[in-house]
């Protein structure tokens, strides 16, 4: 039992590494958006603590995502929100987890401006996250919706200067999106978005 505990850890050690190598490279973000899907594609194939069953593993060649849309690459303030109450999450696994909304960000798709709700993971430690939902879900996406931060599990693109960097492409599915073997919070309704966002990781087949 030991074991399985270290190879969690260095899966999250690994994915906080990838991540990291994302905010430092020097590089266009279209360059190491390439690299950082070459690093996931490793790790879902290799690594013992893999979303995948074994029969997907043996299967496997690459994540599929849209191609590399520079549009949907935003650098925002994260806005101020007032009086949002905490929502809960009774996950089969892992009991009630709990998010606390700390801001909105304001962005603009196709000409129409839009926001999503930001929250922070309550509990030991904590972490931001960012769900959402869009109109390619269920059809070029997973239906439940994508993930874009989730510090708590490394994924974090960063900052300039007091600027939070969001890019779509690097939008990933949750582990539920695999298979039933995973429970997942999935996008509240305030983060449904009324756009289609054609960026990140396509529905896994």
């Amino acid at each position: 039992m030991p074991s399985l505990y270290l190879e969690l850890t260095d899966y999250r050690r690994r994915m906080a590494e990838i991540y990291s190598r994302v905010r430092k490279s020097q590089h266009s973000p279209q360059s190491h958006w390439h690299q950082f899907r070459a690093d996931q594609d490793d790790l879902f194939k290799t690594h013992p603590q893999t979303a995948l069953t074994p029969d997907q593993v043996a299967n496997f060649t690459s994540l599929r995502y849209y191609p590399y849309n520079p549009a949907l690459r935003f650098v925002v303030p994260v806005e101020k929100i007032v009086d949002k109450e905490v929502i809960r999450f009774d996950l089969r696994d892992d009991g009630v987890t709990r998010m606390q909304p700390i801001g909105y960000i304001p962005f603009e798709v196709n000409g129409q401006v839009v926001s999503l709700t930001l929250f922070w993971i309550t509990g030991y430690g904590g972490g931001i996250f960012l769900p959402f939902k869009d109109l390619t879900n269920a059809t070029e996406t997973y239906a439940g919706g994508r993930y874009l931060l989730d510090t708590i599990k490394g994924a974090d693109l960063g900052r300039e200067g007091d600027q939070l960097v969001i890019d779509f492409n690097f939008a990933y599915n949750p582990s539920c999106a695999y298979n039933d073997r995973w429970s997942c919070p999935l996008p509240p309704p305030d983060n449904s978005l009324p756009v289609p966002i054609q960026a990140g990781e396509l529905r896994f087949e």
